[in-house]
């Protein structure tokens, strides 16, 4: 998955088009980088347990706590944004 498509899922779903952002991350569900973003999503849903299982696919479990805006943010600078 390109870093253009991850970033354009962050600001899909920062924009609240969160079926479209799910959309992309699922197209890679074996990249690190959109399971956090799918982890992500999951969280703002509000599904705990779904979420959970892509932070572990994601090897990020350490966010699983982060408030979603500081977490975006992390997200960004990982992309290098």
């Amino acid at each position: 998955m390109t870093t253009d498509e991850l970033v354009r899922a962050l600001d899909l779903a920062a924009a609240g088009a969160w079926q479209e952002a799910h959309g992309i991350v699922q197209a890679d569900e074996d990249d690190p980088m959109a399971a956090w973003i799918h982890a992500l999503l999951h969280k703002i849903e509000g599904d705990a347990a779904n979420a959970r299982y892509w932070y572990r696919r994601a090897r990020r479990a350490e966010h699983v706590d982060d408030e979603p805006a500081a977490e975006f943010e992390a997200i960004r600078a990982a992309l290098g944004g």
